[in-house]
């Protein structure tokens, strides 16, 4: 009798990049940060109660400036550098690179296995906030801006990781100089930014959203939301045509 029926399956490389991402790329430490800046998104949550106005309202403007702009920002920037950036200068991304696996398909692992993670830190919380604030309404819409603009964001912070080593440094500047600063000023930058992406897709589902938060000039709702696809989609195809021409040599390389 035939014992092929009775063999296991190797799970695809695929899969394995994936497993591996979940496994190894996400450490005790960097599971505490990320935890962390999940927290604060509930004590913003927390804050609403502090401004005067109704919950709702309350709850988006600090929602728009402080969840979106600030701790899920910080708590992507710490997947997104987990998955593949730190590999990157410890030089253990030896291991994945060398491997048979084609490289979107390391890109794209890294990148799914850094969503996952988000998708069980960073999007619970966003939505607890919202309830903590006395706003369940807003739940729906914050839930869907987080999963979009988290999502986007490792993508973003991928493409970061397999171009320099400095990838927290390029990071932060990119969220806090190029987004918060430019972005604020610059309506071309805001329709490129996952930061303001995720805000205009909060803000475009809301009932009664503060007119301070609607920013002309860029998509909101499913617009935005097609708008992140793209961005995130983008960030994938560089981080693939980088990976195709990386070399490394070492950690210090």
């Amino acid at each position: 009798m035939s014992t092929d029926s009775h063999t296991a399956r190797p799970p695809s490389r695929f899969a394995a990049i994936v497993g591996y991402t979940l496994r190894s790329c996400v450490p005790p430490r960097r599971w505490a940060a990320i935890v962390l800046a999940s927290t604060g998104a509930v004590l913003f949550g927390l804050l609403a109660h502090a401004v005067d106005d109704t919950a709702d309202r309350a709850f988006a403007n600090v929602a728009a400036e402080g969840i979106l702009s600030l701790a899920m920002p910080i708590a992507a920037l710490v997947i997104g550098d987990s998955v593949l950036g730190a590999e990157m200068r410890s030089g253990t991304f030896h291991f994945t690179w060398l491997t048979p696996a084609p490289t979107w398909q390391i890109v794209v692992g890294r990148w799914l296995g850094g969503a996952l993670v988000a998708l069980v830190t960073i999007t619970p919380a966003c939505g607890l906030a919202a309830v903590v604030a006395g706003s369940p309404s807003s739940v729906g819409p914050m839930l869907l801006a987080a999963v979009v603009g988290s999502v986007s964001y490792i993508a973003l912070f991928v493409a970061v990781g397999s171009i320099t080593r400095r990838t927290a440094v390029w990071s932060l500047a990119i969220v806090f100089l190029i987004e918060r600063l430019l972005g604020a000023a610059l309506t071309g930058i805001a329709q490129l930014s996952p930061t303001w992406e995720s805000r205009a897709i909060f803000v475009g589902l809301l009932d009664d959203a503060p007119r301070r938060l609607v920013r002309k000039g860029i998509p909101d709702g499913a617009g935005a939301i097609v708008r992140l696809a793209i961005v995130t989609l983008v960030a994938l195809a560089i981080a693939n045509w980088r990976m195709k021409h990386l070399k490394l040599s070492g950690a210090s390389d």
